[in-house]
């Protein structure tokens, strides 16, 4: 069922002010790339460093856009076929639950395990996890567009090209490097994140992509169905936040009371080795008192 407003009545070249939900909201991220396989195929042809005309993408897990869904239990990756071969995840997360690492190795792995019975162990797809996330991966390093693959620690030979978890840092896009902004990832990272109509107008008289992605999300923006699934999971990671903000918060608190009391323990054994010096020398006087009084 088509939700969205009618045509006649929408027009991009007038819209301005706030965008009332961005790409870094994980629905509508997915909805734009369910919704435009040309966008999809920008994305992704960004990424893996191809040509976005040479790439057939097709997504594995589509949903109903629009449909009301368990935020609780629900994921918002996009699987998607290249080519009719490797396997690629797409994943926006923009709280930082302290797992990402462990996280993304599982759907890497889940998704490298497509091996079907009576296959040779020779046959699987690549299978690649991109993430994009609005923090750092590894606060002393941070990093804008990286990737890991499995590799000998002493010669530093990579141990297989059929699996690679990559990671986009949203909060790092002053960080990209010239090959990142060669193959424009970095102007994918600020479309996710524009705030305002002009932004994503400016950004789309750049690149034909961008333009068509620009376009989607006026669209969807208009469709109150999708505009609804899109608060529910704004409100529904705000009230993460909050959560992962309060668990820190209190571990902060046990940790600093577990410090005190480690202090005082340690306090209290110094006494305790004070007083037992003490006791000691006590009764060495007591046993020099009684040799005196025997010699006397």
């Amino acid at each position: 069922m088509d939700h969205s407003i009618p045509t006649s009545t929408m027009s991009l070249a007038n819209a301005s002010g706030k965008i009332p939900y961005n790409m870094t909201n994980d629905y509508m991220f997915r909805a734009v790339l369910q919704k435009n396989t040309k966008v999809l195929a920008g994305l992704v042809g960004s990424l893996l460093y191809l040509d976005p005309e040479t790439l057939d993408v097709e997504i594995a897990n589509p949903i109903i856009l629009g449909e009301s869904i368990d935020d609780k239990t629900f994921v918002l990756d996009v699987e998607v076929t290249v080519n009719k071969k490797t396997h690629l995840d797409l994943e926006m997360q923009v709280i930082n639950y302290g797992n990402w690492k462990e996280r993304a190795l599982s759907y890497l792995c889940r998704s490298f395990d497509n091996l079907t019975r009576g296959s040779n162990y020779i046959d699987p797809a690549p299978a690649v996890h991109i993430g994009f996330i609005d923090f750092s991966l590894f606060g002393d390093a941070p990093e804008f567009y990286a990737t890991y693959k499995m590799k000998n620690i002493k010669n530093h030979r990579i141990y297989t090209d059929k699996m690679w978890l990559s990671v986009v840092e949203l909060n790092s896009i002053e960080l990209a490097t010239e090959e990142d902004r060669l193959h424009k990832i970095d102007q994918w990272a600020k479309l996710f994140k524009a705030k305002t109509w002009e932004e994503l107008k400016a950004m789309a008289t750049t690149d034909q992509y961008m333009e068509s992605a620009v376009n989607t999300m006026y669209e969807l923006s208009a469709d109150r169905m999708v505009k609804e699934q899109c608060r529910r999971r704004a409100e529904y990671e705000l009230y993460q936040k909050y959560q992962a903000e309060e668990n820190a918060r209190k571990d902060a608190i046990i940790a600093e009371q577990k410090a005190v009391i480690t202090n005082q323990k340690a306090e209290l054994a110094d006494k305790d080795t004070v007083i037992a010096d003490q006791l000691a020398q006590l009764a060495e006087l007591k046993r020099q008192l009684a040799d005196l009084q025997k010699e006397g």
